[in-house]
């Protein structure tokens, strides 16, 4: 489903791209996430995986965390996810829990995106909560991060 609203969606989309090249700067797989309210940002996050040992440190979960710390509320109201990479099934889990409004992501991921390509988790109609997302937002340069790092990744295995 696409949601043609949000004037700001580029805006915001560059912000999540600035945190996945901080996820990229420490080795992690480059994406990145920001949650907006209000024309404000109150929750960010990068992948964290390999740093904390942690298979939940998604880019989309830590900005969750921070933006209910932020607003005091486990419900996201009013808040709009921005996010590099189409988000995998406990991302969007997490998401439908979280009461997040809107869903704006870059690229699809073929492998496990919950959110229209594998599936679509924040429409199923069996669920109590569902909401709008809208895909493709800077697709280009989100998608490149992945293909960048990953090739980089291949380059150094080759070598070693």
């Amino acid at each position: 489903m696409l949601d043609d609203a949000g004037l700001d969606d580029e805006k915001w989309m560059k912000e999540a791209i600035a945190q996945a090249h901080l996820a990229r700067a420490i080795g992690e797989v480059p994406i990145g996430a920001v949650i907006v309210r209000d024309g404000e940002i109150v929750g960010a996050g990068h992948n964290l995986r390999e740093t904390s040992h942690d298979p939940t440190a998604h880019a989309e979960m830590i900005a969750i965390r921070e933006a209910s710390e932020k607003l005091g509320a486990w419900r996201l109201l009013g808040c709009t996810l921005y996010v590099t990479l189409e988000p995998c099934p406990m991302c969007a889990g997490a998401i439908l829990q979280s009461r997040v409004e809107r869903v704006v992501y870059g690229a699809a991921d073929p492998k496990a995106g919950c959110v229209g390509t594998l599936m679509d988790l924040l429409q199923d109609a069996r669920f109590n909560h569902r909401l709008p997302w809208r895909s493709g937002v800077l697709q280009e340069p989100c998608a490149a991060l992945l293909t960048d790092f990953f090739r980089g990744l291949r380059t150094r295995q080759d070598r070693s």
